[in-house]
């Protein structure tokens, strides 16, 4: 049946109409369908296949399934992100209304893109994109200063947000008596910030922990972190054991510092300046003759006690805007008191560290503080006093961190595994571990991955000291210079095993001779081996490991350690460098191997330092970064020394004089990436 530029009442047809111009007002059926165009108005229902054009006015709806057009709008039906991910060879441009999220999307040629106010695509940091209920999230996460580059963003775009500053260092004591705990670093967290595309790049800085007591006795407070608006206030120093009551006190910040042992005085005060909600608390009195006050804690003030026990940290405060959930900036602990002239009163308890990795402190028989725990902001803990030790050094405030995160309509594609935070960049799948776990194949198509598996870097060395030798380096991604053969993996069994090497600490002289090396990190049968510690006043020579620690020059040019031990094919790093003792505390000690380099030996001058072994860059996350490099040997009076930053392999700086303990090694990190 075939109509040609005349207008019909209706059409009834049980074979195909051919259409040309046809105005038609009624019901029309064909149920071969029609071929033509169909122009003017249609009151009644269309049913069947049209090939062509259909113009004018359509009273009633255009239905396919529940998804229909009609003058009032166009409905898209509703399909859950199961549902979306279950497509194949999805046409760029194809848009959905997913009921899991509650958003329309559209799917870009790369991923499923919300359309919806807020829409947001950044760079910068550790992404990690992971589901919250019926959410998908991305955080951007920062455990070194860098950039948040907004690339495009609607308008009225916000974002949340987790800032934690530096927490406190602690006090030596120079006295018989405990010193006060670090208080934590502020801690500020929060929704619904503004962002925008212009100019688009905010700048993230991570404050570093507060260092142990200088010469003069002074504990440090953390450094700031900021974003954007945001900035949160450092951690308070924890109060020195000494006769100058002005030393004894903790000192104010975000969490107030705990206050040293001998008399009665009050803790660092928090939230300082002063913000809403409050950023922290105050830290711990010392409330008798052999008590030392903890530091504060994000939740929860620092405590005193009355005796010679230290006081508690207080309690950080937990969050999960990493997807992992995580206790952030805890107090550090009061050092105890063991005064041999004390009576009844003497042996004291430690000081505990506040939920939040803030640092326990110390008891006989040892005298130095514990470090917080990096990227938590978390406090030091206090030293103590023990039989008469000059040696009774407080310790480092753990850094802070930045985390930025928001809503996404979905991820670029379904991950083929579980395990690890699990981002998206240039057609790869990345799961990166920060801490240990495991990684389990899900998907049978799945047969092979690229790996980077880098341990924990060596502690820096106290007093002259050589540098933390880095993390082994291990890696066999196509074309970097250190590549091993492709790793094999299958859904039997599946699991593989993620063990993620923490840094090595710093250590006075007393009781132990060298810095802390670092811990081995490993994915299935591949392991790296940490750094190793670098050398110190009593125990010259740098430790052996993935890459060696720098040897100390105090009172000769003791040797680096041996790196790439045990050996690996290709090598995992380098040797470290001697230092320079040409007699005195005239010369520097060797810096620490690094992935990519040897650690130099060991320059001359007191005030200044010798480089480490430079690292290795790889861009297995998308982007180029540098891991494992060696730390920095130390002149007699050079006091720039830093920790390791986490997630690095990074080794510690050597210290200078006696007061100060060499920086931590940072801790490792294991990457795993597959086509998407």
């Amino acid at each position: 049946m075939a109509f040609t530029q005349i207008e019909a009442a209706g059409i009834t047809s049980t074979s195909t109409v051919v259409l040309q111009n046809v105005t038609v007002a009624g019901v029309i059926t064909a149920t071969s369908g029609f071929v033509g165009n169909l122009t003017g108005s249609v009151t009644g229902a269309v049913s069947g296949n049209v090939t062509g054009n259909v113009t004018g006015n359509v009273i009633g709806n255009i239905t396919i399934g529940d998804k229909f057009i009609n003058s009032a709008g166009v409905g898209l039906g509703q399909t859950s992100t199961t549902g979306r991910n279950a497509g194949i060879n999805t046409v760029a441009g194809t848009l959905i209304y997913n009921s899991s999220t509650g958003t329309v999307q559209f799917y870009n040629g790369n991923r499923w893109v919300p359309t919806s106010e807020g829409y947001i695509e950044a760079t910068g940091g550790t992404i990690s994109d992971y589901t919250e209920g019926n959410i998908i999230y991305r955080a951007h996460i920062f455990t070194s200063s860098g950039t948040f580059s907004v690339t495009s963003a609607s308008n009225a775009s916000t974002v949340e947000y987790l800032v934690v500053a530096g927490g406190g260092g602690s006090g030596k004591s120079a006295g018989a008596y405990g010193t006060g705990g670090g208080g934590a670093g502020g801690f500020r967290t929060g929704s619904s910030l503004p962002v925008t595309s212009s100019p688009g790049a905010y700048t993230i800085t991570v404050g570093a922990g507060g260092a142990a007591a200088d010469a003069n006795l002074l504990t440090n407070n953390g450094s700031p972190s900021i974003f954007s608006t945001i900035t949160s206030t450092g951690g308070g120093g924890g109060g020195a054991a000494d006769n100058n009551p002005t030393n004894r006190l903790g000192r104010s910040g975000g969490s107030g510092g705990g206050t040293a042992a001998q008399g009665s005085q009050p803790g660092g005060a928090g939230n300082t300046p002063p913000v809403s909600p409050p950023q922290g608390n105050p830290g711990g009195a010392n409330a008798g003759s052999f008590s030392a006050g903890g530091g504060g804690g994000a939740s929860v003030a620092g405590s005193a006690t009355v005796g010679s026990a230290g006081g508690a940290g207080g309690n950080g405060t937990s969050s999960s805007i990493t997807g992992i959930t995580t206790h952030y900036a805890g107090g550090g602990g009061g050092g105890a008191t063991n005064y041999p002239g004390a009576g009844s009163n003497a042996g004291g308890a430690a000081g505990s560290g506040g939920a939040g990795a803030g640092g326990p402190s110390a008891s006989a028989p040892v005298s130095a503080g514990t470090n917080g725990k990096t990227s938590t902001g978390s406090g030091a803990g206090g030293a103590a006093y023990f039989n008469d030790s000059p040696l009774s050094l407080g310790a480092f405030g753990g850094s802070g961190i930045v985390v930025v995160r928001y809503a996404i309509g979905g991820l670029a594609a379904t991950a083929k595994a579980t395990g690890g935070l699990i981002s998206y960049a240039g057609g790869k799948t990345i799961h990166q571990f920060l801490s240990s776990g495991t990684f389990t194949v899900t998907n049978p198509g799945l047969s092979s991955v690229d790996y980077l598996v880098v341990a924990g870097g060596g502690a820096g060395g106290w007093d002259v000291g050589g540098g933390g030798g880095a993390g082994g380096f291990r890696t066999n991604v196509s074309g970097h210079p250190l590549a091993g053969s492709a790793f094999p993996v299958s859904t039997s069994p599946g699991s593989y095993t993620v063990t993620v090497g923490a840094g090595g600490v710093a250590t006075s002289g007393v009781p132990t001779p060298v810095a802390a090396d670092g811990g081995p990190s490993s994915f299935d049968s591949i392991t790296s081996t940490g750094g190793g510690g670098g050398g110190n006043y009593n125990g010259g020579s740098g430790r052996s490991g993935g890459s060696g620690g720098g040897g100390s020059s105090y009172t000769g040019s003791y040797p680096g350690g041996a790196g790439n031990n045990p050996p690996t094919s290709p090598p995992q790093g380098n040797p470290g460098g001697a230092g320079n003792g040409p007699g005195g505390n005239s010369g520097q000690g060797g810096g620490g191997g690094g992935a990519g380099g040897p650690g130099p030996g060991g320059g001359t001058g007191i005030s200044g330092f010798t480089p480490g072994g430079v690292g290795s860059p790889i861009s297995i996350t998308g982007t180029s970064v540098t891991y494992a490099a060696g730390g920095r040997g130390a002149g007699d009076s050079w006091t720039g020394l830093v920790a390791g930053s986490s997630g690095t392999g990074d080794g510690g700086d050597g210290a200078g004089g006696p007061v100060n303990l060499g920086g931590n090694g940072g801790s490792g990190i294991v990457i795993i990436s597959y086509p998407s």
